[in-house]
């Protein structure tokens, strides 16, 4: 069993910054990839990045690429997600979970494959 808890949500305005944070319980985050996801007011949960277990492999939804950044530390159970240049599209409740995975360097963006969610973190960018 794996608990998961964001933080770092809030208000920003349109160009600025956020980075939330995911802690994980227990002591088999590594075995893990830990992915982002969002789901903004009235639309479906969409998937935002993903990272692998050694950290060494990242992807991204596409059109967030460039302005997201998402990153892990073992040691501290801990999944981050910079996300800089935000603008109102990116209004949402951010989401992150873990999938199991058999490789170090496995990644997914498929939902069906997390099997541990986060109660999700509120992120409002105003114009």
């Amino acid at each position: 069993q794996v608990q998961l808890v964001e933080s770092g949500g809030g208000l920003v305005q349109a160009g600025g910054s956020l980075r939330l944070s995911c802690s994980a319980s227990g002591r088999t985050f590594s075995s893990y990839a830990m992915g982002w996801f969002r789901q903004p007011p009235g639309k479906e949960r969409e998937f935002v990045a993903v990272i692998s277990r050694s950290g060494a492999r990242t992807y991204y939804l596409g059109s967030l690429k460039g302005r997201f950044t998402i990153s892990r530390d073992n040691a501290k159970n801990t999944v981050y997600l910079q996300m800089n240049s935000l603008n109102p599209e990116d209004t949402a409740v951010y989401y992150c979970a873990a999938a199991p995975t058999l490789t170090l360097d496995s990644i997914t963006a498929n939902t069906d494959e997390y099997a541990y969610w986060g109660q999700g973190t509120q992120v409002t960018v105003s114009s």
